[in-house]
């Protein structure tokens, strides 16, 4: 099973896949510091995605933010959104959403 995706939802906007990068100096692979939630996306009886409880996930995403004192450019509605944007980008009817800060 591949994690690949067309799409991710990187520093606001959708980018291909191969595109999303960060550099090795980056803060969080050095002193392991960011916040990441696992989240997952079912198909629902009408076809679509379903997402299991997408805004506690959120919130607690950004709360675990907050307790290490890291701001973050983007609200946690606009981070639900992307969610559901990468969701619907890639065609995914199931899926496992792993939105990190860093």
């Amino acid at each position: 099973m591949s994690i690949a995706s067309e799409y991710i939802w990187f520093d606001g906007s959708l980018v291909p896949y191969d595109q999303a990068n960060v550099h090795v100096l980056t803060h969080t692979l050095h002193y392991g510091m960011g916040a990441f939630e696992g989240i997952r996306a079912y198909e629902q009886p009408n076809g679509q995605p379903g997402v299991w409880r997408l805004r506690e996930h959120i919130e607690r995403l950004m709360h675990t933010a907050k307790m290490l004192r890291m701001p973050t450019p983007f609200d946690a509605r606009t981070v639900e959104a992307a969610c559901l944007e990468v969701l619907k980008a890639n065609g995914f009817n199931n899926a496992y959403l792993r939105p990190l800060l860093f």
